[in-house]
């Protein structure tokens, strides 16, 4: 008999809330980030941030991997931020 403290919660709340969430805060006008979401395979990521960093260093543009994560087929999801301009 399985009780209802050993079942595991139910998980489409939770990414309805996270997508609402990561929707609204990257529309906010006070917002002043730029940015811009890959999923490429392990070494094209690692080459992409670099390629940003390069183009966009992070002194100046405040450019870093805002967030990643782990997909299947050694892929990675990661989304990148920085300032418009380096003024």
């Amino acid at each position: 008999m399985t009780s209802a403290f050993n079942a595991k919660p139910p998980l489409a709340g939770l990414r309805r809330q996270l997508r609402r969430g990561r929707a609204t805060r990257w529309r906010e006008p006070d917002d002043p980030f730029l940015r811009e979401t890959f999923a490429l395979p392990r070494d094209e990521a690692r080459a992409k941030a670099r390629e940003w960093f390069d183009r966009f260093p992070k002194a100046a543009y405040w450019t870093q991997v805002e967030s990643w994560r782990l997909l299947p087929d050694d892929r990675v999801e990661f989304t990148m931020r920085r300032l418009p301009t380096a003024d």
